[in-house]
C-alpha cells in the first residue's frame, strides 16, 4: 500500500532526526541548501560535486578505504537497513521486505571497493610503464524506482572506490528513499574524514534538471540504471555513458534437467522481491518430455496454474495494456494481481503460471512481476533459438537448467547474455547463492557488463623511460 509524499517525508524526517540525535549531529532544516548533499538546484549540486572532486583527487587513497569501510558499516546496521527497505516497500508500492533485506545487505557487504583497482606495469630496457586506473572525475547516475537503495549503495562504493564524485538522478517514484541514502553515503563520508558533497542530488528532480546533469560540461561520465527511454537519452547525450537497460530473461529447461531443482530454482528467482530485479526469470521454456512434471513440481513450490486461456487473455489486458506494462502491478504479489483480476488462489501461492503460445504477451514482455508464461518445444535445440527470441538481444541474462554440457555451451553461445546462470536460480548470478560480485547497475547495451570500482575508472598509461628495470 503507497503512502503520499508528505507522510514519507515525514517518516524521513524522523529517522534521520533520531539518527542525528544518536550521533550528536545537530538537526538539519528541510530546505538546508546543501545539507548532506542535497541541493535545490541541479547547476548548484553539480558545482558543488565538481568542488569536492577536485579536494577528493588530491587525497591519500587510503581516504577511500576508510569511505568505503565507512559506507558498509552505515548499510549493514540493522535498524537502518531495516528503515531503508520498510520505507522503499512502502513510497514505491514495489517488492516485498524479506528480500530487499537480503538485496541490502548483498550490496553493503559484497560490492567490490578498493581491491578493484589492479595495475599493470611493463618493465624492460627502455624503462617501466604503468597502466593505471584512475577517476573520471563527476560521474552522472540516473538511478530506477525498482531497486532505488541498492543501486545508490552498490554504484557510490564502486564510483567512490575509483575516486570519483557522484550526482544521482532519482526516480521520483523512489525519491525519498533515494535522497536518504544520499544523505547517509554523505555521512558516512565525513565520519571518514572525506569532503562534504562528494555524492549529491535534489531534492526536487525533473526531467529538466536530468537533461542539466547529461549536458552539464563538468559531468564527465553518464551512468543509467533503468528502462530503454534513459538508457536511450544517456547514449545519445554525445558523452561516454554507461547503459544498464531491459531484459526479458528467459528459463530453459532440457530433459537432463534435475526437475524436481528447476522447478524449485525457478520460482525462488522469479518470485524473489515480485520479480523486480532485472535478472529474473520472466518466462519459461521447456522440452515437452518432461514439461508436466515441471509444473507439477512448481506447483509444489507456490505456483497457482491457470488452465483458462481467456483468464489468461484478460490477465494479461490487465497488467500489459496495449502491450506496455501497468505500474499499478510491477513489484506486486501474486495474491495481489489474483486478488484485482478475480482469480481465486491459495495463500501459499507465489507466483502465476500457465502455458502458452510464444507470442503471446504474458512470454515476450518483461513484466516484473511474479507471472511467468511457460511455452513448450519438441526438443532443446528449438528451446535454445526460441529463449534467444525470446530475450529480445538485450544480452542480459538467461538460465538453463540441463546436464547436457553440449546444450548449455550451445545456449551461452547463441543467446550471448551478460549473466547466464546454469543450474540455478537468477540470483545467483548476483553473487547471492553463486560466486562473484553483486552489482545492480548491469550494462550490457554498452558491454560493461556487471559494473565495479574499475568500471568507472579511466585507463591512464604513465612512462619512465630508460630507468626502472630490475629484472
Amino acid at each position: 500500500m503507497n503512502i503520499d509524499t508528505a507522510g514519507i517525508e515525514a517518516i524521513v524526517k524522523r529517522v534521520m532526526t533520531s539518527i542525528d540525535a544518536a550521533n550528536g549531529v545537530a538537526p538539519a532544516t528541510q530546505d538546508a541548501k546543501g545539507k548532506d548533499g542535497i541541493f535545490d538546484d541541479m547547476e548548484d549540486a553539480i558545482a558543488a560535486a565538481q568542488a569536492a572532486w577536485n579536494d577528493y583527487k588530491m587525497r591519500p587513497l587510503s581516504l577511500r578505504y576508510k569511505i568505503i569501510d565507512e559506507i558498509r558499516k552505515t548499510f549493514t546496521k540493522k535498524e537502518t537497513v531495516e528503515t531503508i527497505v520498510n520505507m522503499a516497500v512502502e513510497e514505491t508500492g514495489m517488492g516485498n521486505v524479506e528480500d530487499k533485506l537480503t538485496k541490502a545487505y548483498l550490496c553493503a557487504e559484497k560490492t567490490p571497493g578498493m581491491e578493484d583497482l589492479q595495475a599493470n606495469c611493463w618493465t624492460g630496457d627502455e624503462g617501466l610503464t604503468l597502466l593505471e586506473l584512475s577517476p573520471f572525475g563527476v560521474i552522472g547516475a540516473i538511478c530506477p524506482s525498482t531497486n532505488p537503495n541498492e543501486t545508490i549503495v552498490n554504484n557510490s562504493i564502486s564510483m567512490l572506490a575509483a575516486g570519483n564524485a557522484i550526482v544521482f538522478a532519482p526516480h521520483p517514484g523512489a525519491l525519498q528513499t533515494s535522497l536518504y541514502c544520499v544523505r547517509l553515503v554523505n555521512q558516512a563520508i565525513a565520519a571518514a574524514g572525506g569532503p562534504a558533497n562528494l555524492v549529491v542530488s535534489t531534492e526536487h528532480p525533473t526531467m529538466e534538471s536530468a537533461n542539466v546533469m547529461m549536458h552539464h560540461p563538468d559531468v564527465r561520465l553518464l551512468c543509467a540504471t533503468g528502462g530503454p527511454g534513459v538508457v536511450h537519452a544517456v547514449l545519445s547525450s554525445g558523452k561516454k555513458a554507461i547503459g544498464a537497460g531491459p531484459g526479458n530473461p528467459p528459463a530453459l529447461v532440457d530433459e537432463t534437467a534435475d526437475i524436481e531443482k528447476a522447478a524449485k530454482d525457478i520460482i525462488d528467482g522469479c518470485t524473489f522481491d515480485n520479480n523486480l530485479p532485472c535478472i529474473a526469470e520472466k518466462e519459461v521454456v521447456v522440452v515437452d518430455q518432461v514439461a508436466d512434471y515441471l509444473i507439477f513440481n512448481m506447483k509444489k513450490n507456490g505456483a497457482f496454474e491457470i488452465k483458462d486461456r481467456k483468464v489468461l487473455d484478460d490477465l494479461a489486458a490487465m497488467v500489459a495494456p496495449d502491450g506496455r506494462v501497468s505500474r499499478d502491478y510491477v513489484g506486486k504479489s501474486a495474491k495481489y494481481i489474483a486478488k484485482a483480476a478475480g482469480i481465486d488462489v491459495p495463500e501459499d501461492t507465489r507466483v502465476l503460471i500457465g502455458e502458452l503460445p510464444a507470442d503471446h504477451p504474458l512470454v515476450q514482455i518483461e513484466l516484473m512481476m511474479p507471472i511467468l508464461g511457460i511455452v513448450r518445444v519438441d526438443n532443446v535445440d528449438e528451446g535454445i533459438d526460441l529463449a534467444c527470441e525470446l530475450e529480445h538481444g538485450n544480452r542480459h541474462t538467461a538460465t538453463m537448467h540441463s546436464k547436457n554440457v553440449d546444450a548449455l555451451s550451445k545456449m551461452s553461445k547463441k543467446i550471448a547474455s551478460t549473466i547466464f546462470v546454469k543450474n540455478g536460480p537468477s540470483y545467483a548470478g548476483l553473487g547471492a547463492g553463486g560466486e562473484g560480485y553483486p552489482t545492480f547497475t548491469i550494462a550490457g547495451p554498452t558491454g560493461e557488463g556487471l559494473t565495479s570500482a574499475k568500471t568507472f575508472a579511466r585507463r591512464r598509461r604513465c612512462v619512465l623511460c630508460d630507468a626502472f628495470n630490475i629484472k
